[in-house]
């Protein structure tokens, strides 16, 4: 049996802070919120990576302030997907290296490779002070439902990984076409080839927008996703990030989820399960209901005394 590592997608969350239900104070500096989390979970999700190039001066804080062990898992900025860039979102510097445009829009394939090659570079930098520290975990290359099984999305995915040689990727598709019956193994066999991690997502069944439950391991750990189960919220655009993964995870929920955490902890050397669900403190009871069905021991929570047992939790009225 691998090790269990449960925890967070983000520690940063607006809602979870202001809820008052996780952090011990209201107020508390960057530095302190961050050391606390590191005391209750052994690893985190950073997704802020995704929207901004990840800053080597930051990962070196992170460093500092978290105990011997813990763990950064980091997502993968957006343009390296498949997603679509605003150009705001482009340092002012590679921004004068792209072509006039009346888009605001843009691309991966749409990059000058100048721009294209300094960006991988600095999102290689923004990494470098965690995995010179062993405490990054992996990096995420969450794909968008547009991107479907081809050669052409394989190739991008190999250069992914060629362009980070010293990472260690994992893979999330958001199309059930790679998992259909002609085309689940074929994945899967990919994945193993080129040791790249398949994510195990639980997430709304939606058609053309998610995956099935896939409880495959593909190299030696393991890397799952709760995403809530929100049909409602879960397509179209949203305001904020948090309302697509608008769910609390219910007892039964887990009944179900745990056993396939544990048979993936059974085949691989660190199973990896970490909670999306970011409105207010759904992921951290989502992480209370799982370590409780597992037997995994979380240090206790602040104020677990006014805090109702995961059993009790139930969406706000």
């Amino acid at each position: 049996m691998g090790r269990i590592l449960i925890g967070l997608c983000s520690w940063t969350d607006r809602t979870l802070i202001e809820s008052g239900r996780f952090y011990p104070a209201a107020k508390m500096s960057a530095e302190a919120r961050l050391a606390w989390y590191a005391s209750v979970f052994p690893h985190v999700e950073v997704d802020s990576s995704y929207y901004a190039l990840p800053s080597a001066v930051a990962a070196k804080l992170w460093v500092e302030r978290t105990p011997p062990g813990f763990i950064f898992h980091v997502k993968a900025f957006r343009a390296f997907t498949g997603h679509w860039l605003e150009h705001a979102a482009l340092p002012r510097d590679l921004l004068r290296l792209m072509p006039p445009t009346d888009r605001r829009r843009v691309y991966y394939r749409d990059l000058p490779r100048a721009v294209a090659d300094a960006l991988w570079r600095r999102f290689d930098d923004g990494l470098r002070p965690l995995h010179d520290a062993g405490k990054l975990g992996l990096v995420l290359f969450q794909f968008p439902n547009w991107v479907t099984p081809g050669e052409g999305s394989r190739d991008h995915i190999l250069m992914c990984q060629a362009r980070l040689p010293d990472y260690r990727l994992a893979v999330e598709f958001r199309n059930e076409a790679w998992f259909i019956p002609a085309e689940r193994e074929a994945t899967l066999d990919f994945l193993r080839a080129h040791g790249l991690t398949h994510v195990v997502a639980d997430e709304p069944q939606v058609a053309g927008e998610s995956v099935p439950l896939v409880a495959e391991a593909t190299t030696d750990v393991a890397y799952v996703r709760f995403h809530g189960r929100n049909k409602e919220t879960w397509s179209g655009p949203k305001e904020a990030s948090w309302e697509r993964f608008n769910y609390w995870y219910a007892p039964e929920d887990m009944d179900e989820l745990a056993p396939v955490v544990r048979s993936l902890a059974e085949r691989t050397s660190a199973t990896y399960a970490l909670f999306n669900n970011n409105y207010r403190d759904q992921g951290v009871q989502g992480a209370r209901l799982l370590a409780q069905r597992l037997g995994v021991q979380l240090p206790l929570l602040p104020r677990q005394d006014t805090l109702p047992l995961a059993d009790d939790v139930a969406p706000p009225g």
